[in-house]
């Protein structure tokens, strides 16, 4: 009944299905072959995106978790209903109804070895992000990665390196930049449209929303059976096993994410630093931060925060979650305001303009995982490569260490180092728990 539940609830993926019965679409062997590591609520998500394109086949999926509830809204996920979900839409493409093909994996490291896999779909929690990252790229995947990019500023960095090193492509999965909405703001920006930009409001959520309905179960309790939890906690440090440390609801523990920081730093900070045009680098100094912390048994990221990053420019970038949520550039002239649905301006009349050939045309895609295809068949950069991605997490990462130490930073973006403060330099990085480590 859990997995006709399940399948039930992927039934807007149908229409898909029966398009790809059209005779334009590929046969198996002239598909990019996809393998999905992570199919969480994620993980899936992004999966039926890549079922829905006519030039994919998904041949493999791999999570640590066979199948149980507790991902969003408790809903449930794992490797068998991913690997379910597979061939049954593949199934609906055959006149024979029925389909085999898809391989289910626990161990990522398997999968990546398979020869015949071109791609790879990653969405892991974040203590998970660099290991496979790193390893896919040097297997010669190209990867599609799930945000936010990195747990610390050190991985980041060697992701962002593997990648170019291995020559890969690589989409973060940052999707406001295949939005309208978000690009026609930061091109009104880049413009002049609002004059000299002389400040920008991020707005991001607060608290630990209970995703999983996991909050009351924080205690020590039997592993489930079919959840591999050491591998699951992996690098991090050793504890013991509660539903409220894993799945969805891991974002609200230090020890594997930065809680609604990073969760969605990899969104509006992103789409900031896009509009300021230094996403290929970031502010000399974090300043006024102010932070409240959750006080749960395993829950301790930061509820209510605020800290501004500022540039050498001039202009402030002010991230806090009491802000109006979107991004809003503030200039001389006017101001934009950009959140996933809607956009306004002062004037309004700034809605009406059109970029001429002159002017600067940012990145165009209106499909982020169509454009990861599109890249990994011409080889061209996708609208978030991996290295904006590392800068735009940055900024998340240097304010919570900045909120944790309590106590404003001055950082270099050029050489990616604190200034004068060694136990900042410190949580650059966080140790991995043996025997895992980035350079294996």
């Amino acid at each position: 009944m859990l997995r006709r539940d399940f399948l039930k609830s992927t039934a807007s993926v149908a229409s898909a299905a029966t398009a790809a019965r059209s005779q334009d679409r590929p046969s198996p062997s002239n598909r990019i072959t996809m393998g999905v590591i992570g199919t969480g609520n994620q993980g899936t998500g992004d999966m039926k995106n890549f079922l829905a394109d006519e030039r994919v086949q998904v041949v493999a999926v791999c999570d640590l978790n066979k199948e149980s509830p507790g991902y969003w809204d408790g809903a449930i996920a794992g490797r068998e209903p991913a690997r379910v979900l597979v061939e049954w839409q593949y199934a609906r493409a055959r006149r024979s109804g029925s389909y085999k093909g898809c391989t289910a994996y626990e161990d990522f490291r398997d999968l990546l070895a398979r020869k015949d896999i071109d791609t790879v779909l990653i969405a892991v929690p974040d203590h998970w992000h660099s290991i496979p990252v790193i390893q896919a790229a040097r297997a010669g995947k190209d990867i599609y990665g799930e945000k936010p990019l990195s747990l610390t500023i050190s991985e980041g960095r060697a992701m962002a390196n593997a990648v170019k090193a291995n020559n890969r492509v690589f989409q973060c999965g940052s999707q406001q930049r295949s939005d309208v909405r978000f690009r026609k703001a930061c091109e009104i920006v880049r413009n002049g449209g609002i004059g000299k930009l002389e400040s920008v409001l991020v707005g991001l959520p607060g608290g630990t929303p209970d995703f999983g309905h996991t909050r009351d179960r924080q205690d020590p309790e039997p592993v489930p059976e079919g959840f591999n939890y050491e591998m699951w906690l992996g690098p991090a440090p050793e504890a013991p096993y509660a539903p409220g440390r894993c799945h969805v609801n891991f974002r609200w523990i230090l020890d594997y994410s930065g809680g609604q920081l990073t969760d969605w730093g990899g969104h509006h900070p992103d789409i900031a630093q896009w509009g300021m045009g230094t996403e290929l680098s970031g502010p000399v100094a974090i300043r006024n931060g102010q932070a409240q912390w959750a006080k749960e048994k395993l829950w301790n990221t930061a509820v209510d925060y605020s800290f501004e990053a500022r540039y050498a420019s001039g202009v402030v970038m002010t991230v806090s979650s009491r802000l109006r949520s979107g991004v809003t550039f503030q200039g001389s002239n006017g101001s934009v305001w950009v959140n996933r649905g809607a956009i306004e301006a002062t004037p309004q009349s700034l809605l009406d303009w059109q970029p001429a050939e002159k002017d600067i045309h940012l990145y165009r895609s209106d499909n982020h995982a169509r454009n990861f295809i599109d890249c990994v068949i011409s080889r061209k950069e996708t609208a978030a490569p991996i290295e904006q991605a590392h800068r735009s997490i940055t900024i998340a990462h240097l304010g919570n260490i900045s909120l944790r130490l309590s106590r404003d930073l001055r950082w270099d973006p050029a050489k990616e180092q604190f200034i004068g403060d060694e136990s900042a330099s410190q949580m650059l990085t966080r140790p991995m728990r043996k025997p895992w480590s980035i350079n294996a």
